[in-house]
């Protein structure tokens, strides 16, 4: 039997409304705080990276009003955008 093409979940996607205010719940719930923030312009939006244990979270805030993520959270609100896997070869 063939390894898998993926060796682990890399890291969970929230999408949220406001970063700020979602930093500061999950630095309280997990009690540490993100140790990255990066705007990806392409893409509107800024995120931020939590370690939290042998996980890792990304929260993802809207930076223009037609990006993914803010049509994301317009039509399902905020919550859970995506699982990001590590693969061995795509």
């Amino acid at each position: 039997m063939s390894s898998p093409h993926f060796t682990h979940i890399d890291h969970l996607g929230i999408a949220v409304a406001n970063l700020a205010e979602a930093e500061a719940r999950y630095t309280a719930m997990f009690g540490v705080e993100p140790y990255k923030r990066e705007e990806v312009e392409r893409e509107g939006v800024m995120t931020s990276f939590f370690q939290v244990g042998p996980n890792k979270i990304e929260l993802l805030e809207a930076t223009k009003a037609d990006s993914p993520i803010a049509k994301h959270v317009e039509k399902r609100g905020e919550g859970l955008h995506h699982v990001a896997y590590l693969v061995k070869d795509i």
